[in-house]
């Protein structure tokens, strides 16, 4: 990616109804700063109210427990942003973000951002979904927790993973790239040891299936009877 792209806004959704000298006007008003991998974007103690948006790379959404264990709630691709929640009603940070590759991203100030809110409608509404959004999952993580095991954990998360990625008329999936054991560990709270005693029963149940560089879900029907017949316990 060039240095005229890697300071561009062209490849952020949420700026698309922007005209073109309005986007560069914003682009000037941004701060980009470019990251590498395991690099910390955000610390949740930092003082920094900026909403930043990711040009290149992914960046990941983490909270740290006191003794240090990883809790992970999202991944943020190119296109994406976060950061917004704080930017917009400057109290503290809710979560801490780090590079999970090298990444560029933009930063967008408190003022900016209330203006671009109240100048353009539809940004606004973008983000009241997005917010909505993220308060649905929040709902889902406190359901899960609060009523699944670390094993129908597992399987809520690979049925997440599996959503976007369905085929066959919604029957089966295809998870690409194989899923990182402490990645799901990190999101479901739980152990690597305990992630991997997991896939490895589903595997000779043939629920789930390595493909070269993909987990294949063979019956996404019988994976989400398995978690809703423990949420309903």
């Amino acid at each position: 990616m060039s240095d005229a792209a890697e300071r561009s806004l062209g490849g952020i959704p949420l700026f698309a109804e922007m005209k073109p000298e309005q986007r560069a006007t914003l682009e000037q008003q941004c701060v980009f700063r470019r990251y590498i991998a395991g690099e910390q974007i955000i610390d949740r103690q930092s003082d920094s109210r900026d909403m930043f948006c990711v040009v290149r790379g992914t960046a990941r959404i983490v909270i740290y427990s006191a003794s240090g264990r990883e809790v992970s709630f999202d991944d943020i691709d190119a296109g994406g942003y976060f950061g917004e929640l704080a930017c917009l009603d400057s109290q503290p940070r809710s979560a801490s973000v780090v590079a999970l590759t090298n990444t560029v991203v933009a930063a967008i100030s408190p003022p900016v951002l209330e203006r671009l809110v109240l100048e353009h409608p539809k940004i606004a509404l973008m983000l009241m979904r997005r917010l909505a959004k993220v308060i649905r999952q929040a709902t889902d993580r406190i359901l899960d927790l609060s009523t699944l095991g670390a094993n129908n954990r597992v399987y809520a998360e690979l049925l997440r993973l599996a959503k976007p990625n369905a085929k066959d008329g919604g029957k089966t999936a295809l998870i690409r790239p194989v899923p990182i054991h402490g990645d799901i560990a990190a999101r479901v709270s739980t152990t690597r040891e305990t992630v991997a005693r997991v896939l490895s029963d589903l595997t000779k149940k043939q629920l789930v299936v390595k493909e070269g560089a993909s987990l294949a879900i063979k019956d996404i029907d019988r994976l989400r009877d398995m978690v809703e017949q423990f949420r309903g316990d």
